[in-house]
């Protein structure tokens, strides 16, 4: 079975604040990056091939918080995070604070596969990104007239919904091959207004991002704290190989129990291992898609 689930951040989502248009041009997007991810499976590439392609497509589109259209620190920048696992080795790499590099989730592959390290912060990720050839770019490139408009209404008092327009989203993707490997991916852009240097659950591993062959892929998204206190990904797949929960009572557990009496929230997207998929969230919306090779394709935001 050939599989991939995609998300682009869970939280508040109010359907008046979301029109037509809006809400058209959010599933073109989630769209374009399942497709994407899909086709790469489909045509024999990997599941590691498929969650960097999509995340990187979804890290191009400035409608969600990764990449450009990132939300902003309060100090008016970017700082992108990113983390990819692969399971049959569980292989990982990830980078956190960066403000030059187009596209997060190429570095974190890099760190995996051409490092002696699994995560890379700050300087020290971008002076990497420059010794491998990957594409820099002026902090200003990240920075959209909507997320200035979303820091300026934080920095008033005035908070900002969680998704729409996205604060506090993240992206991500979750994938199993022809030959049965699952990988994750998740990049974002953190919370508006944060502080320099805050780090979320997406580039951590077993946080917000997870994968072991036989056992599950996770993708998280939400309020990070949370998750990096719950180990969330890392807790489904666990749930899962020692306790024998299915994939969809651990992510359900885990969301609606665990996280939700810390009193956080948000979402998950996870691959078992035969490629049944799984998509849950504990607040209003999640903008998510799925596809698989029985002849599911699906996108939803509620």
């Amino acid at each position: 079975m050939l599989s991939i689930a995609i998300h682009g951040g869970a939280g508040t989502v109010p359907r008046s604040t979301l029109s037509a248009e809006r809400e058209a041009h959010y599933r073109a997007g989630l769209a374009a990056a399942l497709d994407l991810g899909y086709t790469t499976l489909d045509q024999g590439g990997s599941s590691l091939d498929a969650v960097t392609a999509a995340v990187r497509a979804l890290e191009d589109n400035p409608l969600f918080n990764a990449g450009r259209g990132a939300a902003l620190t309060r100090d008016g920048a970017a700082e992108l995070d990113a983390a990819i696992m692969e399971g049959r080795q569980q292989r990982a790499g990830a980078v956190a604070a960066v403000r030059h590099v187009r596209n997060p989730v190429e570095l974190a592959r890099r760190v995996m596969e051409k490092s002696r390290h699994v995560l890379l912060v700050g300087i020290g990720a971008e002076e990497f990104a420059l010794e491998e050839g990957l594409a820099l770019v002026p902090n200003a490139y990240f920075r959209t007239e909507e997320r200035r408009a979303q820091l300026e209404s934080e920095r008033g008092g005035r908070p900002v919904s969680d998704l729409v327009p996205s604060s506090q989203g993240t992206v991500g993707a979750v994938a199993r091959d022809a030959a049965g490997n699952l990988a994750a991916a998740t990049s974002t852009g953190g919370m508006t207004n944060k502080r320099q240097g805050r780090v979320g659950d997406s580039p951590i591993i077993g946080a917000g991002t997870y994968a072991k062959n036989g056992v599950c892929a996770v993708s998280a998204t939400g309020h990070g704290e949370y998750f990096i206190r719950s180990v969330a990904a890392h807790h489904i797949c666990a749930a899962v190989e020692f306790r024998g929960l299915t994939l969809r009572d651990a992510v359900r557990e885990l969301l609606h129990e665990k996280i939700r009496g810390l009193g956080g929230s948000g979402g998950v997207i996870a691959i078992d291992r035969g490629g049944g998929i799984v998509t849950d969230f504990s607040t209003e919306g999640m903008f998510r898609g799925t596809r698989d090779s029985s002849g599911l394709r699906q996108i939803d935001i509620y």
